[in-house]
């Protein structure tokens, strides 16, 4: 065994004692910084774990995770920057978002971020080491030319889908000789120059039946190949952001068209069927100005009341009947005439269809729980002079209502009957107190919708015996002063030949016919009896001078404004 000379060991103290050069000493403190910021990145990691165990969040370490540009793009990084967070991982089924610290409570991106993608999203709790290392990918994404999903359709488009279109006929020759590509653009176009409210397309079993609403009255338009129904349905849920490969549960999406004129909205829904899926395409034109409380057609005695019950400052007006008869047109139609600058206004809508300046508008998501009573409670803690619920539903909402109405606040809002004087044993139905409804009503409306004769082809019309018959029962329940002035005028009917004005219809626009009635001393003393029923209440109604949604339309018909036929349609 040899041992090292003193020459060797002293030449080792030498070289050990023997300044380090420049290239030695980056060398080391390069060494030591990547140690510390070791040691600092796993005290970031073990912070970041202690405080997602106290929020009550998922942890995770993104250090070697690979993250996709799908999951990238899902957040923008403007936005991901400002709010702290990422999405590391993206599937059409599920989203996985990192975030810095837990969103506020009325932050809703999350939320919006899974209805935008149409899957869930999980929340997990990142360290700020994460969180930078995922934005730094951003700078790898190639560009990619945006996509939009609006349906760009101008108005020379519109010209070029809709400039030959008379009416109705010939529109299935015209859907038959398009591409599938142009053919969604060729359906809106026509339903917008035919002043459709509605588009239906409904897959059948050897065909898909294309249906205009026009007037409140669905027409076919158009019978197409089934064999193009997988591509066409793929166009509307693409165009609409619905998921393309979900085929068995109910969907609702909207389109967005920019018009030169201003904006129209589709609402649009889809619905399992047997032979495929039902889409029904409500076409909301928000940038119309709107109908005017004095352009609804009530007349006489009965606009003379309800004006007076609106400028009320408190209690509750409520409009009744189906859906599409025009309840929400006629409480929008009142709440132009109450938007005044020092009165501040709220609704709660389901959904919100028509913007208005100068109101504040809240939408009920029942997915989230924000339902009419809860939204009811909420707003009535914003200090509103004026209340406008979409729907009274249950019992719940229909309280809040009333007592808003005893409190101080005008409450405007529908219920679902089908007369005015079905509105009072419906709230009883509900569990509503009695001497509760009876002081916070002002007044109660039944309305239908009826079509408009067309002014281009009217002309008089020879009722039937039956008809005629049927007719004088109406004008014989008449009150003596209309009666008097029916039988002044003389019985003379009209109706609409049809003519390319109305697509050969007869009919053009519509007008509502209403019955209307106010509190009275009689009709509260039988609510607060219990044992209001719906006939009852009627016959105090009609006592009182109120026409019946018939009545009215009757003297609409012999006015020149409907036909009979209409009249019995809708009332009877």
């Amino acid at each position: 065994m040899s041992f090292p000379s003193i020459n060797d060991l002293t030449k080792k103290d030498d070289d050990q004692n023997a300044p380090q050069t420049g290239a030695d000493w980056d060398s080391t403190k390069s060494k030591f910084d990547r140690k510390m910021g070791d040691i600092r990145i796993k005290e970031l990691e073990q912070e970041a774990s202690a405080f997602a165990t106290a929020s009550g969040l998922q942890y995770l370490d993104l250090t070697g995770f690979p993250v996709s540009p799908e999951a990238l793009r899902a957040v923008p990084e403007a936005i991901a920057r400002e709010k702290n967070l990422v999405c590391f991982y993206y599937s059409p089924s599920e989203l996985r978002v990192g975030v810095l610290l837990p969103l506020e409570e009325n932050d809703d991106f999350i939320y919006q971020l899974g209805e935008r993608h149409h899957a869930p999203v999980i929340t997990y709790l990142i360290s700020e080491h994460s969180l930078e290392k995922v934005l730094k990918l951003y700078a790898t994404l190639p560009i990619v030319k945006p996509i939009t999903k609006d349906v760009n359709i101008t108005d020379e488009e519109l010209n070029k889908f809709g400039s030959d279109i008379k009416d109705l006929a010939g529109l299935e020759k015209k859907f038959l000789n398009i591409s599938i590509t142009d053919i969604l653009s060729l359906m809106i176009s026509a339903a917008i120059k035919l002043n459709a409210s509605d588009i239906h397309v409904e897959a059948e079993e050897k065909g898909i039946a294309v249906r205009y609403r026009v007037d409140g009255v669905l027409h076919e338009v158009a019978n197409l190949p089934h064999s193009e129904w997988e591509k066409f349905i793929s166009r509307i849920k693409l165009l609409s952001a619905l998921k393309i490969n979900v085929n068995n549960r109910p969907q609702d999406g909207r389109v967005t068209i920019k018009l030169d004129s201003g904006s129209l909205d589709l609402r649009v829904s889809t619905l399992p069927t047997t032979y495929g899926e039902s889409v029904v395409m409500r076409i909301l034109h928000s940038g119309t100005k709107g109908v005017m409380f004095d352009e609804l057609g009530i007349r006489g005695a009965a606009y003379v009341r309800l004006k007076r019950e609106i400028e009320r400052p408190n209690g509750m007006i409520v409009t009744t009947g189906p859906t599409g008869s025009g309840k929400t047109t006629t409480l929008y139609a009142i709440l132009r005439t109450l938007n005044k600058p020092g009165v501040k206004i709220i609704t709660v809508e389901d959904p919100v269809e028509i913007k208005m300046q100068g109101v504040v508008q809240s939408q009920v998501d029942i997915a989230r729980d924000y339902t009419f009573a809860k939204a009811l409670r909420s707003i009535l803690r914003q200090d509103p002079d004026i209340c406008m619920v979409g729907e009274i539903r249950d019992l719940e909402s229909a309280e809040i209502a009333i007592q808003s109405a005893l409190t101080g606040h005008l409450l405007l809002s529908t219920i679902h009957t089908n007369s005015a004087s079905g509105a009072i044993p419906r709230f009883m139905s509900m569990g509503v107190k009695p001497f509760l409804l009876a002081p916070a009503l002002n007044a109660v409306m039944g309305q239908r919708l009826v079509r408009r004769i067309c002014e281009k082809c009217i002309e008089e019309q020879e009722l039937d015996s039956e008809m005629l018959e049927r007719v004088g029962k109406i004008i014989a329940s008449l009150p003596a002063e209309e009666k008097a002035r029916v039988t002044e005028k003389g019985l003379t009917f009209y109706h609409g030949k049809g003519c390319p004005e109305c697509s050969g219809l007869g009919y053009k626009g519509r007008i509502g016919i209403y019955e209307i009635f106010v509190m009275t001393k009689e009709i509260e003393s039988l609510i607060l009896g219990g044992g209001a029923s719906e006939y009852e209440i009627q016959e105090l109604a009609a006592k009182d001078g109120m026409l019946t949604m018939a009545q009215d339309g009757i003297l609409k018909a012999l006015d020149k404004m409907t036909s009979v036929e209409e009249v019995f349609r809708v009332s009877e």
